[in-house]
């Protein structure tokens, strides 16, 4: 990691109809905090040299203020427009990044509705990537997982030692998924089906690239519903209210 420069690329474009709340499930209140707050917080204490926040387009002047600036996020350099999906929004910061001149080695994709991603974890990926190039945060699965058919009887069973649940942040050389995700893109133009989950896919299905998987944490959870939000209170104490992270900064 020495003299490698890191950027991240933090999503908070999302909409959250699943929270059933009128506000974004980013912006909602966790421990006195915008739930953003932490995820935010969590690069600035690591190694990253950089963050730009994407976000929707009417809520650039609401984040830059009410969270960039009242909080202190000097690492976070740019808040821009994201698109109408999340690849969209992934390459407008991927765009930003590298227009902007200061174009990192690696850079780092988190979802900003994930505010319990911990130093251990990006310094894991840290450390994945440079031997890799590309990996992503993950754990284990802890259920058996059946695979349904059309009729939703149950086809077959995975071993589960090789089924993980995948977070982020997912992290790459900039190079290699700025070009994947350019690739992807002119396929949109040209009209072909573009269908995917997560920037690991994206890798997937342009170049077949081999993604490691990276070992996260089971509390790095992504805030989607009111079930999840009810979690992160029972979480918050052990990661963040009693000194959790691990700062990684250097």
């Amino acid at each position: 990691m020495q003299g490698k420069r890191y950027a991240a690329i933090v999503l908070s474009a999302g909409k959250g109809t699943r929270m059933n709340h009128s506000v974004p499930k980013q912006y909602l209140m966790l421990e006195g905090n915008p739930v953003l707050y932490y995820s935010l917080l969590a690069f600035q204490k690591s190694l990253v040299h950089e963050i730009i926040l994407v976000t929707g387009e009417d809520e650039i002047g609401y984040c830059q203020k009410e969270i960039v600036e009242k909080y202190g996020f000097t690492k976070v350099t740019e808040v821009v427009a994201g698109g109408k999906e999340r690849y969209h929004s992934v390459f407008c910061g991927l765009e930003t990044l590298k227009k902007g001149g200061r174009m990192p080695d690696y850079v780092m994709i988190h979802d900003g509705a994930r505010p319990f991603v911990d130093g251990g974890t990006i310094a894991r990926c840290a450390q994945a990537v440079e031997k890799f190039q590309a990996c992503v945060a993950g754990m284990p699965i802890k259920d058996t997982i059946k695979i349904a058919d059309g009729a939703l009887f149950a086809k077959e069973t995975p071993d589960r030692k090789y089924v993980w649940q995948i977070q982020t942040p997912q992290v790459f050389e900039f190079l290699l998924i700025y070009e994947a995700y350019k690739e992807l893109l002119d396929w949109e133009k040209a009209g072909k089906p573009v269908s995917v989950t997560d920037d690991a896919m994206v890798l997937e299905v342009t170049c077949n690239k081999k993604v490691k998987l990276v070992e996260g944490s089971y509390e790095n959870i992504k805030i989607t519903t009111p079930e999840d939000l009810r979690l992160a209170k029972a979480f918050f104490p052990d990661i963040w209210g009693m000194g959790g992270f691990s700062n990684t900064e250097k």
